[in-house]
């Protein structure tokens, strides 16, 4: 970064600590720099110098402290007339502050996820080395203010977001992150994201220590069966020779079996440790909550009416299908370790801590309403969750995983019996965009359907009873 920019973004931070937030809706801007270029034309072909391989992340990713964030926000925004806010949280949204650059699977690159082509209309040079670098957070986020300008921001952001991401959720996720600067400044997202991290590396750390106690439980449980089968073949065998043979073989599965429960005991040594952690990451996450902006990115259950989405994450990450293999049930695609909540008040009928070959870890519960529903493939059962045990709405039940006959983390989801398609019922529909993405069809309303002027720039100021087909 420019010397430039250092002082300015000092200057500007200390401004911003010594005048506080602005009130609901407005955001106050300084003079923008005259050297950009205008929001109003694209660049013409050539005319930027770019990175010697765009689409490739350099060896050593930048990464900058919150405080120089917010004065690149601060100074985009006020550069190009849009919210900083907005273009704060679109940083979170789309890079989690810087890192995870991509590139996406579309292809998306850099702090602020441009696609290519997007970056040789609207990259610039903002931290003044001569190169128009979408990997720089200079070049991205005041790249980003100058698209959201073109795309009207100035005077309507919401269809300006829209235009960045064609995706009502996206549009609803970015303005709610946003609002959430806007209420508390860079300090309650600073907070909110290192709540956010914790859940993360917790959660991650559950689902690993419970796969590897799962798999040494496993692999002991199957050599106890071939040593058994030793022990009776040394105990029928007429020839002494067999008889020792038999006996040799199982000893030595012996030892080995009883390596993999020692094995499996500190997996479970680690398990309750994680659990623990992630019990207290959680307890802490529940107290920032209760802010509305805060709950979408902390992964805090999505309530609907008489319904909570089983898979905590939200539409960015959490993709469902209309259709599932040849029989009703449906099948949520979410990150390994996202958090699974029981989708209504009910009890639970049976739980398994412990993978079939088909369901994997899983509970089955029954709903208030009668109707009974089974979770599987989690790679953790919450250590509160039992047959027998009474959950509310909202209750958490365990991770997303991969457990059993599974292709990828993701929660399969059917009723007992299998008589209705989840996906196609009301109260399931009524979540996609909010808390899911159809990951086979459209799930956004047009964009005149956006909320509009939710931002005013002003000038200066988750057995064999489960069926299963393969």
């Amino acid at each position: 970064m420019s010397r430039r920019l250092l002082l300015a973004a000092g200057l500007l931070l200390a401004c911003a600590l010594a005048a506080g937030t602005a009130s609901a809706g407005t955001f106050s801007l300084v003079t923008a720099p005259a050297t950009l270029p205008s929001a109003q034309v694209p660049n013409l072909p050539g005319s930027i110098a770019l990175p010697p391989s765009l689409g490739s992340p350099p060896a050593r990713p930048e990464q900058l402290s919150y405080a120089q964030l917010s004065a690149l926000w601060r100074d985009a925004g006020a550069a190009y007339g849009v919210p900083w806010q907005v273009l704060a949280a679109i940083n979170k949204v789309e890079s989690n502050f810087g890192r995870n650059m991509g590139p996406s699977s579309a292809g998306a690159i850099g702090w602020m996820q441009f696609m290519p082509s997007t970056w040789l209309r609207w990259g610039l040079d903002a931290d003044g080395d001569g190169v128009a670098d979408p990997w720089r957070a200079a070049d991205a986020i005041y790249a980003a203010a100058r698209y959201l300008a073109a795309s009207g921001g100035q005077t309507d952001i919401s269809r300006a977001v829209y235009s960045y991401n064609h995706a009502q959720w996206y549009v609803d996720e970015v303005l709610a992150t946003a609002r959430l600067f806007e209420g508390g400044g860079v300090q309650a997202a600073v907070t909110v994201d290192r709540l956010q991290r914790g859940l993360s590396t917790s959660s991650v750390a559950v689902a690993a220590a419970s796969h590897d106690l799962a798999v040494a439980r496993a692999r002991a449980a199957a050599l106890a069966r071939v040593e058994a089968r030793f022990r009776r073949r040394a105990d029928d065998a007429p020839l002494l020779s067999d008889r020792l043979d038999a006996q040799k073989q199982a000893v030595l599965l012996d030892v080995r079996r009883q390596a993999l429960l020692a094995q499996a005991a500190r997996a479970k040594e680690r398990l309750a440790a994680a659990e623990r952690q992630f019990a207290a990451a959680r307890s802490s996450a529940r107290t920032a909550s209760f802010d509305p902006s805060a709950r979408t990115l902390l992964s805090s259950p999505a309530y609907g009416r008489n319904y909570v989405f089983p898979v905590g994450g939200g539409p960015s990450v959490v993709f469902a299908s209309h259709t599932h293999h040849d029989y009703p049930a449906v099948d949520i695609a979410a990150p390994m370790g996202s958090p699974l909540y029981a989708l209504a008040n009910g009890i639970v009928v049976r739980a398994w801590g412990t993978p079939d070959a088909r369901c994997g870890i899983g509970l089955t519960m029954r709903a208030e309403d009668g109707l009974v529903w089974t979770y599987c493939h989690m790679s953790a059962l919450d250590p509160a969750i039992h047959a027998g045990s009474v959950v509310s709405a909202g209750t958490p039940v365990g991770r997303v995983g991969e457990t059993g006959h599974a292709t990828g983390p993701h929660l399969h989801l059917q009723l007992q019996p299998p008589t209705q398609w989840p996906q196609r019922m009301a109260w399931f529909q009524g979540f996609a965009g909010s808390a899911f993405t159809w990951s086979d069809g459209p799930t956004t309303s047009e964009p005149s359907a956006a909320p509009r002027a939710v931002f005013s720039v002003v000038p200066p100021a988750r057995s064999g009873v489960v069926t299963f087909t393969r």
